[in-house]
């Protein structure tokens, strides 16, 4: 019996992916481990490995395909003992979704009832309007729009002849145009978005096209901001020793320790004194983490990932040094796995190299805490009633105040800065 291959989940949140490239062939025998195609998700592009033995009968997806729903069937096998025959009672369903887009029929050929759909969309809602026009839209927008419970017959589709497409309902969702329920004088009353309002006044612009990282970072950054109750605890650590310090590892040992090595150690043994400050919320109770497992912002070509050090408060600088070069590097590429920058309990935003004094960070759901580190720099400080010189680091402490309180947040930000003010008290 031919073997449907599927489009995985490649994460617990993955819906759907880009199928960035077949590395087989129709035709083309594989053994279970070999790698089939490349699939893009919103975080990293990743290898796909056959899970059966046989010959690849029919790629139904081709390359470069985005928006693929996950367990959609992409290819079959057909197992040893099988001829191009057993595909015969195979359905073509999948191939047809993500074909493309069929011309507009003719207006003189158009029937004012409401034409039979084809078997991809006779399902999909919304396919005929209130008037008994039909609604173009590819099968995934039809997906989409059924979802959120999106009216097709309110959207203008920027496909070709005025196919509604996946770009439309997303800017739908953003825009709250179509919802049901949603009256238009709401949507009237929000204004025109930046593109409406620049084309409206005649504005030169370039436009960038949503990646999908960029997206979900839009999507969950707008969540937290709007649901998480932020409150922010700042403390200046003057860091002359650790700077010293650091120059004496550097110059003894084959690793490089940085700056922000230190601060990662120090923020996961902050968490192992004060562990109340490790823990997230949910509707069940609060949860509290039995390791410091930091995610740290990185900056990539496509947009932030936080890769994770897991259990820091576990592992010395050169460990953590090495992690984070590591990881970092893969983050650029777009080489993490999923497990490597999902999860974590505890994040780190480091401007600092850029040279930002201070900045407030927001939280990353479902995490109860983000630790905004600024650059140091040399500032007049009073020790012992005179004035002196000396290098110090502003952090900003972003708290969900749902889970944490303002002492326990104060009683881990004085322990992150008698920390990194006494580093070797790091190495106990």
């Amino acid at each position: 019996m031919p073997i449907n291959i599927l489009m995985p989940a490649l994460s617990p949140t993955m819906t759907e992916g880009t199928l960035s490239r077949w590395l087989v062939n129709e035709g083309d025998s594989v053994n279970s481990g070999d790698v089939l195609a490349e699939i893009e998700t919103d975080k990293a592009t990743m290898e796909v490995e056959a899970v059966d033995e046989g010959t690849i009968a029919k790629i139904l997806v081709p390359g470069g395909t985005e928006g693929v729903a996950v367990n959609q069937t992409i290819a079959v096998l057909l197992e040893e003992d099988e001829d191009a025959s057993a595909l015969e009672n195979v359905s073509t369903e999948t191939e047809v979704s993500v074909a493309p887009a069929p011309a507009e029929p003719k207006k003189e050929e158009a029937a004012p009832a409401a034409p039979v759909a084809d078997k991809a969309s006779s399902s999909a809602p919304a396919s005929v309007s209130a008037s008994g026009d039909r609604i173009f839209a590819s099968p995934l927008a039809r997906r989409m729009a059924s979802q959120e419970s999106l009216d097709l017959s309110a959207l203008k589709g920027s496909g070709p002849h005025g196919r509604i497409v996946k770009a439309d309902i997303l800017s739908a969702l953003e825009q709250g145009v179509g919802k049901a329920g949603a009256s238009t004088e709401t949507s009237a009353a929000s204004g025109p978005n930046a593109r409406e309002l620049a084309d409206m006044l005649g504005m030169e612009y370039d436009l960038e096209p949503l990646s999908s990282i960029r997206r979900v970072i839009a999507n969950r950054l707008s969540e937290s901001k709007q649901t998480v109750p932020h409150f922010y605890l700042s403390v200046d650590c003057e860091m002359d020793k650790l700077l010293a310090f650091r120059k004496e590892l550097n110059a003894s040992g084959d690793v490089k320790i940085s700056v922000n090595d230190f601060v990662i150690r120090a923020a996961a043994l902050a968490l192992k004194k004060v562990p109340a400050a490790n823990a997230s919320f949910s509707d069940e109770g609060i949860l509290s983490y039995k390791n410091a497992d930091i995610s740290v912002a990185v900056a990539t070509p496509t947009g932030l990932i936080t890769p994770i050090i897991k259990a820091a408060q576990n592992k010395g600088l050169g460990v953590i040094s090495e992690e984070m070069k590591d990881l970092a590097g893969r983050a650029r590429d777009g080489k993490l796995k999923p497990e490597e920058y999902q999860g974590g309990t505890f994040s780190i935003s480091n401007l600092g190299m850029f040279g930002i004094k201070d900045f407030s960070a927001i939280i990353n759901p479902p995490q109860g805490c983000i630790l905004a580190v600024g650059a140091g720099e040399q500032r007049p400080v009073v020790k012992d009633g005179a004035l002196a010189i000396a290098t110090v680091m502003t952090c900003t402490l972003s708290v969900d105040h749902r889970v944490v309180d303002g002492a326990v947040g104060a009683e881990y930000m004085a322990a992150f800065k008698a920390l990194i003010q006494e580093p070797l008290s790091m190495l106990l």
